[in-house]
């Protein structure tokens, strides 16, 4: 996208995350994000379940509003509606985990007697949505099953993250995961201190470990680390990573 300097993701994800699921048994398998306003969520519920259930329940599905403006008029869409797309699409594909569900919707008006197979192993398909997606915080917490946040400073993430908290307490709900992705370019130097790069960091392995450390203080269950900008090789760098990090957090 000319605005977002990237293609966002080359393959499908749905076909990406059954060819997954057909090479792995253990790992989760989640796609950050399906944008919800440019689909019908029956195709997505559809397509979600379907992997979930060819998994066996690995899947986790977190979705969006979707930020890049040229995807909208390329769909014949409006932009600036986004948000309450997103809000009935959510419904839309919670309600498919039900049998036969009867509701009315913007997307449809599914009745009694119609269904829709799979159903997501556990009985309801793990929803994380993704930054604001034009919602409340409220909102989120009332119907998220995890809220994923870009990378921010410490102190303005951990209020974010306790705000929420809070309003997931509020609304009777149990604890939620919270994930951050996090670009890194990681060099050889281990002693290399942080320096900002797009949505995320070039640093070395001590300060790294000490950055991950940071965020779980703060209450980040997950840290996603994309190696888009990592100029070293990505062997070196996986190995570095499992070597020195992943004991840290196991």
């Amino acid at each position: 996208m000319p605005s977002f300097g990237d293609a966002g993701q080359t393959f499908d994800p749905f076909v990406y995350l059954g060819f997954l699921a057909s090479q792995t048994q253990r790992i989760a398998l989640g796609v950050a994000s399906i944008i919800l306003p440019l689909r019908h969520p029956a195709h997505v519920a559809k397509a979600a379940d379907s992997v979930d259930g060819l998994s066996g329940g690995r899947l986790i599905l977190v979705v969006a509003s979707g930020d890049r403006p040229e995807e909208y008029p390329a769909l014949n869409l409006a932009f600036g509606d986004r948000g309450e797309r997103f809000r009935e699409s959510f419904e839309y594909i919670q309600r498919m985990g039900e049998v036969t569900p009867v509701f009315e919707n913007s997307y449809g008006n599914p009745h009694g007697g119609m269904d829709m197979l799979p159903k997501p192993v556990s009985g309801k398909l793990p929803l994380l949505i993704t930054g604001g997606s034009q919602q409340e915080t409220s909102w989120i917490a009332q119907n998220g099953d995890g809220w994923m946040l870009f990378p921010r400073n410490t102190a303005l993430q951990a209020q974010i993250i306790a705000d929420w908290r809070s309003q997931l307490t509020a609304a009777g709900r149990p604890n939620q995961p919270v994930m951050e992705p996090l670009y890194i370019d990681l060099v050889e130097d281990p002693d290399t201190p942080p320096l900002p790069i797009h949505l995320g960091l070039r640093l070395g392995v001590k300060h790294l470990k000490s950055y991950l450390k940071s965020r779980q203080a703060i209450g980040i269950n997950h840290v996603a680390l994309n190696l888009r900008f990592n100029k070293a090789d990505i062997a070196t760098t996986l190995k570095k990573l499992a070597d020195d990090i992943l004991p840290v957090f196991t």
